[in-house]
């Protein structure tokens, strides 16, 4: 089996950093509307599977599930090959502080891949969801799988958007993304698609199975429960749980992946490809080792 140790995945992940940051501005939203689209792929199977099950029957099994399935979401941005922000918010500070990036640039990347994550996930919530009849409307019949699907979004909209409060918020999207970008950073360490599959699934397994909050999954759950009519659900009240959930998200992937692995591995390496790294279309890069 051949990997990547820690120090060769920092190097690996610098120069991934640096691809995305210089990759053309066209590229980064319509890799972006991809990555939007496949973490909404991801919430609406896990909404689907999950549907109709009682979590006084079923416990913790419901996350549990709902997790497992939403891993297709970013198995499909790493295998496939997308721009997911809270991916990059990992990846490009780390290319920053190894200087290889401007802060102008990260924060570009960061506005464009936005746009590209937010445009994918309402399309997916709007067109593939609820228009389908995929999701079912406040109007659904009792007893019927669409009234199923929707009180299953319903749950999960309302305890996003209403219940927590804008610090919990906060505090559960830096789990989020501190989560997520070890998957991302596990993945690079990974040679081969079963690898970094397997590296994937439980770190998104884990932070949806823990409820935390995800930025661009909630650019789906949120927007979807709206177009099927969850009452009291305002745009102000989206809006907020997004940008709570945006500021977690970058301390979680800037500050405790991104920079912790720049200070263990490259603080103080030198800078630009004298590191010896050339990245490919996964953002892996670096010579594995084998065992």
């Amino acid at each position: 089996m051949s990997y990547k140790t820690p120090d060769q995945i920092a190097v690996a992940a610098s120069a991934a950093g640096l691809k995305k940051a210089s990759t053309p501005l066209p590229n980064m939203l319509v890799g972006g509307f991809l990555a939007g689209a496949y973490i909404a792929f991801g919430g609406l199977v896990a909404i689907e599977v999950t549907a109709g099950m009682d979590r006084e029957q079923w416990g913790g099994l419901v996350t549990l599930a709902s997790g497992s399935v939403f891993s297709l979401g970013l198995i499909l941005v790493i295998i496939a090959g997308a721009d997911l922000l809270t991916g990059n918010m990992g990846l490009v500070p780390l290319a920053v502080l190894h200087r290889r990036v401007g802060i102008s640039r990260m924060l570009l990347n960061f506005a464009v891949v936005l746009v590209g994550n937010l445009l994918g996930a309402l399309f997916v919530a709007y067109f593939l969801a609820v228009q389908t009849g995929v999701i079912g409307s406040a109007g659904a019949e009792d007893g019927t799988a669409a009234a199923a699907t929707y009180a299953r979004l319903e749950g999960i909209a309302t305890g996003k958007a209403l219940d927590e409060t804008h610090g919990q918020v906060f505090l559960r999207a830096i789990g989020c993304n501190w989560l997520v970008c070890l998957a991302v950073w596990s993945a690079i360490a990974a040679d081969d698609i079963a690898g970094k599959i397997l590296a994937i699934f439980f770190p998104i397994m884990a932070f949806v199975a823990l409820g935390f909050d995800h930025v661009v999954a909630n650019m789906f759950f949120l927007p979807a429960a709206y177009f099927a009519g969850v009452p009291d659900l305002t745009w102000g009240a989206i809006l907020t749980n997004w940008l709570f959930a945006g500021l977690g998200n970058f301390v979680g992937g800037a500050v405790f992946v991104g920079g912790a692995y720049w200070f263990l591995y490259l603080r103080g390496a030198p800078s630009g490809h004298e590191a010896g790294a050339t990245s490919d279309a996964s953002g892996t890069s670096g010579a594995p080792r084998t065992r």
